[in-house]
């Protein structure tokens, strides 16, 4: 099996909103540093800014990423993955960590998260990170997002098996980064048979999908006050020719509907921003943005 890069990670629970949910810990080696809690994409897990923070992102500020309800390692109940579900645990982890406002920010999923918890606790909160997520996606988004969803569904012979098959992804189309490792080995469980299988259920995903598409995202949108950094990666979600999930006219509607929103491009597609040269524009666009007033 391949090496796996090391980061300084600590990992924690916390009850919250009737759930157990597991979070990681990036810490900076400032005293004085301030937290960012970050939150994943929709199949994702609290290791998918690994790429981020190996990028220099942690070295300014405390990174805390979750597992959302129903991923990797937090509490995965039968019913309630609404958007307001997931903004009460949201709340109950900070109130856990004894945070009174924080830096927020997420990628896609976790974008509409930071969105919605933006609008709807706007005192929790002091300026947002948004990555690739706005009020109108690629219209054929589920389309799209098939190839990554299909891997919930399948048990596989090894995890070595599970990650080649990952690397073979139209959407990881020779962008294979090994800060990515970390990612995919926390995404699935090990079965007492060696093999190994993803932890979100499909029903659980397909609940998670439900409930935003109900949702006046422009309403939504257009109530956030707080400064916000809007970063969009225009790379083609599949192999070369394919669309980007999100095209530039929906990233620029969505800025125009916020308040105060600085808007960057970085390098890669929707997955692959998060690592390599992405994710080292990330964290330099990330710092900066907190950095200043």
């Amino acid at each position: 099996m391949e090496s796996i890069p090391k980061l300084l990670v600590q990992d924690f629970f916390v009850q919250t909103n009737q759930i157990q949910m597991h979070y990681i810990r990036f810490e900076s080696a400032l005293p004085e540093a301030e937290t960012l809690l970050l939150m994943h994409g929709l199949t994702a897990n609290a290791h998918a800014f690994d790429g981020v923070v190996l990028a220099g992102l942690s070295q300014k500020f405390h990174v805390i990423s979750v597992d959302l309800r129903g991923r990797g390692l937090s509490d995965k109940p039968d019913a309630d993955y609404s958007m307001a579900a997931h903004a009460s645990d949201i709340i109950g982890l900070i109130d856990a960590l004894g945070l009174t406002k924080i830096y927020l920010g997420g990628h896609s999923f976790g974008s509409f998260l930071s969105m919605y918890l933006a609008a709807h606790y706007p005192e929790r909160i002091k300026k947002l990170i948004l990555m690739d997520a706005a009020a109108q996606m690629h219209p054929d988004t589920r389309n799209l997002l098939k190839p990554s969803l299909s891997r919930l569904e399948k048990v596989f012979p090894s995890f070595d098996a599970y990650l080649a098959t990952m690397k073979e992804a139209p959407y990881l189309f020779e962008a294979w980064d090994e800060a990515m490792i970390s990612y995919y080995r926390a995404d699935v469980g090990d079965n007492a048979d060696g093999t190994v299988q993803p932890y979100a259920k499909p029903q659980h995903i397909e609940a998670a999908i439900e409930d935003p598409l109900t949702l006046d995202w422009e309403n939504i949108i257009r109530k956030i006050p707080h400064p916000a950094l809007f970063i969009h990666a225009k790379g083609a979600y599949g192999l070369p020719g394919a669309p980007p999930l999100l095209p530039e006219e929906g990233a620029l509607a969505t800025v125009g509907m916020l308040a105060n929103c600085r808007y960057v491009v970085v390098a890669g597609n929707h997955q692959t921003m998060l690592y390599g040269q992405g994710a080292k524009q990330i964290a330099t666009q990330i710092e900066q943005f907190l950095s200043t007033s």
